[in-house]
């Protein structure tokens, strides 16, 4: 059986030695006819290091991904290997990148072999976002099991086969598969690795009704965490809610002990260290001296409007009309519940919008038809509050109904058509609300901001789009994505959006906007990222939760947002009663807290009988939001919440100092990443590569500009190499290619790493083109042997690039072996000829590549001169073999070291080399005439 170097198990093939002879894989030694210049050493060297997808190191799957991880970034990953079967709970902070963490790990241990297939778990709104990232980023396919897709993945299986058999890696709806029905199927097929995205919703405590969804997500969680084998990451932002008993039983999914263990003592924590990462921004922003680019402020700001005479009659109309709803007792407590609900739902899209209005007075009340007070509060809350882990996340932002008639012709009904009627003239010069808002985003733009407005409803977003649409003018392009499409739909849209792409009939490009306006529902304020095209926020509508409100801004304020300020707008009425008591009892003090302790944490869960207090003081005993007394107990409610508040806040920031990551300390981390970074180069080394590789083979480039950035005119290049990169950034892309400095970059653009699929396709090239003496020189920039003269050296020396291959054999957690092949460049010299060979230090070693020739050397001299070091290749071969020796011991260590918390996985581990490395550079540099000694 025969597989590529950095294959996968796919790409396996077998051979019959009888009929096909198999040989050792080898390169013939350089020639002394192919002589190149004085850059040919480092441009080969970089192009094979940039090739390489099968590292020697202990991180096997490093060297195939499409992403260059932050140092942070694998500290999970080192966590991970040095536990026999993973289990770890990551729980950094919004935007610091949990899913390249999570990847990382999930690539490693399927590359290793120590898993064999794979499942995420997550909102069916994020499935498409995470089958893009595992896809693009780690070269994992899966497929995607949801309620839409799963009859089409069952029509392929064979009789009696689970599409969990079928498909290996599958990312999955949690709310799909938590039903009992679906459950047990996917449990006995589970794959041996899990990853579970917002996994602090997958946990309940005593309060959660046994039918509840989340006491569902809780039992899947239970059910495969039971198997003691199976690798299990949990990833979320918020592990710790306030409440103690959610985060133990969070805990208990890694490791049973963990839900009783003593964390107020030191060996607590330190078997807690094991499993549990959580780190701030501020944590990791500059880590190992390396700087990550998140954005260094964010700015906000509240704006509010008056509501025009128009409209604040309308108001009143509506908020007697809601108040006579909320008092009606006259038919049972349950229908007094499905309008106190109504009421609110009335007062909420008003708030909104004239259009959102509009839509809930002709609508039919979501819980109408409810037997029960406590149904008609579940129905009721699920359609008007903003609740992050609701299970009917489709109806996120849908309009609620307030139509409380059965029937057509009622005089109540008659009362809501022609409020209706009155809101919908409201729309336009009579909504002083959408003239401060276009103010807002005209100003952003000027500024040079691309801003996103989060509105409630859908209505309401598909409302503010068509204003803005008129008002911004042809240069600014304005998209509204809501509810009503797909997640891939909404993706597609957004990507349009910022870079331009085929119009809605496929026919024609669109040039890429001068300026952009997203508008958006809250369908986008989770998960979805958006930094890469947006750094602005504004809130049309205040969330009546707080982390809705985060959420929001934390889809442009993460890492990889370019822009260094962050800018946000809250847009409030300072005589809409419902925004003030959202401002004063929520969002505020929300903001205060997060001033004080510099830690964000979710609203008590009683916010909701606060802020129905508060709204009742309002509705039932026509109090003013800013004249609520203590008569009527609601100021003190309000600050038992807000003292509730601060406390859980405090408790969060001294758990983060007890439990903050100390498990790995960052000099272990440092040395990991040198070793990687040896073995697979630095970014100023892929920087050098392709300026160096692009200006020589006839590309035009332009100065690096101060942010990093540098284009590159691609009109003169090889017309294979320019196939390849337009295979990559598509035809109109690569005709004038953007290099970004770091990840990530937009669509359509390349970055400076090893792992971009642009500079991939050039060292490629470069490399091919070296082992090919008949392509045409002007194509062939690098080449396998030079001479020349420079003051840097004294005597003759030579330099080699010796390309070295690995056999492993490393011990599995199956108590199984797995033999891998590895491979590896180092650069080596001597000086002497090779008889007498005098051997440098690696470092003088390295420092020749930057050597510069500063003398003329005849040609035919070179030639007998390379012809003469190139006949001694013999006697380096004992040396060669000694370094290739230790090289072995080398990374037997790493490999050791890394692993070293699981010492059943380290008994058995062996790593040898290849007795015959391959010589695929020899470089000869001869002392300046007169100066030799």
């Amino acid at each position: 059986m025969l597989r590529p170097l950095g294959g996968a198990q796919d790409d396996l093939a077998g051979v019959l030695p009888a009929l096909e002879p198999v040989e050792h894989a080898g390169f013939p030694p350089p020639g002394a006819a192919d002589l190149g210049d004085q850059m040919s050493a480092q441009l080969l060297r970089s192009a094979l290091r940039i090739g390489f997808r099968s590292g020697a190191g202990p991180f096997r799957s490093l060297a195939q991904l499409a992403v260059a991880p932050r140092s942070y970034q694998l500290v999970p990953l080192l966590m991970a290997l040095r536990q026999e079967t993973v289990r770890l709970l990551i729980a950094d902070d919004v935007g610091i990148g949990k899913t390249v963490e999570s990847g990382l790990i999930a690539a490693e241990l399927l590359a290793q072999g120590e898993a064999t297939g794979l499942a995420v778990l997550c909102s069916p709104a994020l499935a498409e976002q995470w089958q893009e990232e595992l896809q693009e980023k780690f070269g994992i396919l899966a497929e995607l099991v949801l309620a839409s897709t799963v009859p089409r993945l069952e029509r392929t299986l064979d009789y009696g086969e689970s599409l969990f058999q079928r498909y290996p890696n599958v990312i999955v709806s949690t709310d799909y598969i938590k039903n009992p029905k679906h459950r047990d199927e996917f449990v006995k097929h589970c794959p041996d690795l899990v990853i579970v995205d917002e996994a602090h919703t997958c946990v309940a405590d005593e309060s959660a009704g046994a039918r509840s969804g989340r006491q569902f997500r809780y039992e899947l969680m239970r059910q495969i965490a039971k198997d003691r084998d199976r690798h299990l990451v949990l990833v979320t932002a918020t592990p710790h809610s306030g409440k103690d008993d959610p985060f133990r039983n969070l805990l208990g999914l890694l490791d049973p002990a963990l839900a009783t263990v003593e964390l107020d003592k030191e060996a607590g924590r330190r078997r807690l260290a094991q499993h549990f990462v959580q780190r701030r921004r501020a944590d990791i922003r500059s880590y190992i001296g390396e700087e990550t680019p998140f954005p260094k402020d964010r700015e906000s700001q509240d704006v509010s409007y008056a509501l025009t005479p128009e409209y604040h009659k309308l108001f009143d109309a509506v908020l007697e009309y809601a108040r006579e709803q909320a008092l009606d007792k006259s038919d049972g407590v349950v229908r007094q519940r499905v309008r106190w609900w109504s009421a609110l739902a009335l007062l909420r899209s008003l708030a909104s919008s004239p259009r959102a209005a509009a839509q809930t007075l002709r609508t039919r009340a979501a819980n109408l038809d409810a037997t029960s007070a406590k149904e008609a509060d579940e129905q009721g809350r699920a359609a008007v509050m903003d609740l992050t882990d609701d299970d009917a996340t489709a109806t996120i932002d849908a309009a609620p109904g307030a139509d409380l008639q059965e029937t057509e012709g009622g005089g109540p009904q008659q009362r809501l058509r022609r409020m209706a009627k009155r809101a919908e003239a409201l729309e336009g010069t009579a909504d002083a609300k959408l003239t401060e808002l276009t103010r807002i985003v005209k100003d952003l733009l000027a500024e040079g901001y691309n801003p996103i407005v989060f509105c409630r409803f859908i209505p309401t977003a598909e409302y503010v789009a068509e204003h803005l649409r008129t008002k911004l003018g042809k240069r600014t392009a304005v998209l509204a994505v809501t509810g009503t499409l797909s997640p891939a739909q909404r993706i597609d849209r957004i990507e349009r959006l910022i870079s331009g792409g085929v119009t809605e009939d496929g026919e024609e490009d669109e040039p890429r906007p001068e300026r952009r306006v997203l508008v958006a529902t809250d369908c986008l304020s989770e998960g979805v990222n958006l930094q890469e095209g947006f750094d602005a926020v504004v809130h049309y509508d205040l969330a009546w939760n707080p982390t809705r409100h985060e959420q929001r801004e934390g889809r442009v304020d993460r890492y990889g947002q370019r822009t260094e300020i962050v800018r946000t707008v809250t847009l409030y009425g300072r005589d809409n009663q419902i925004d003030g008591i959202v401002l004063d009892v929520l969002l505020r003090k929300y903001t205060e807290i997060r001033k004080a302790t510099g830690v964000s944490v979710a609203v008590p869960d009683d916010s909701d009988n606060v802020m129905n207090a508060v709204l009742e003081g309002l509705l039932l005993r026509r109090e003013q939001a800013d004249q609520l007394t203590l008569d009527f107990g609601v100021t003190t409610r309000r600050d038992e919440l807000h003292d509730k508040w601060v406390s859980a806040a405090e408790r969060e920031k001294a758990s983060r100092a007890r439990y903050a990551q100390h498990a790995i300390h960052p000099d272990e981390v440092a040395r990991e990443v040198a070793g990687v970074r040896a073995a697979l180069g630095s970014g100023a080394e892929v920087t050098e590569f392709t300026r160096t590789a692009l200006g020589r083979l006839r590309g035009q480039l332009s100065p690096v500009a101060a942010d990093g950035t540098f284009t590159a005119d691609t009109a003169g290049l090889p017309s294979a190499l320019l196939s390849g990169i337009e295979a990559v950034l598509g035809p109109k892309n690569a005709q004038n290619i953007l290099f970004n400095p770091l990840p990530p970059a937009p669509r359509g653009q390349a970055v400076l790493s090893r792992t971009d699929a642009t500079v991939a396709a050039l060292a490629r090239f470069v490399l091919d083109a070296a082992l090919d003496p008949k392509m045409q020189a002007w194509q062939r920039p690098a080449r396998r042997c030079g001479v020349i003269r420079t003051r840097a050296v004294d005597r003759r020396t030579t330099l080699l690039l010796v390309r070295y291959r690995f056999h492993l054999r490393l011990p599995a957690r199956d108590r199984t072996t797995r033999h891998q092949i590895a491979e590896d460049a180092r650069v080596l010299a001597f000086s002497g000829s090779p008889a007498k060979a005098e051997w440098l230090p690696e470092q003088e070693a390295l420092e020749l590549l930057d050597v510069r020739a500063d003398e003329n050397i005849a040609p035919e001299f070179a030639t007998a001169t390379a012809e003469r070091v190139l006949g001694g290749l013999d006697a380096l071969q004992p040396y060669l073999k000694e370094y290739g020796d230790k090289l072995a011991g080398d990374l037997r260590e790493a490999h050791g070291r890394v692993r070293e918390a699981s010492g059943t996985v380290r008994r058995g581990l062996s790593v040898r080399a290849d007795e015959d490395a391959d010589v695929l550079g020899l470089y000869v540099y001869l002392p300046v005439t007169g100066e030799s000694r």
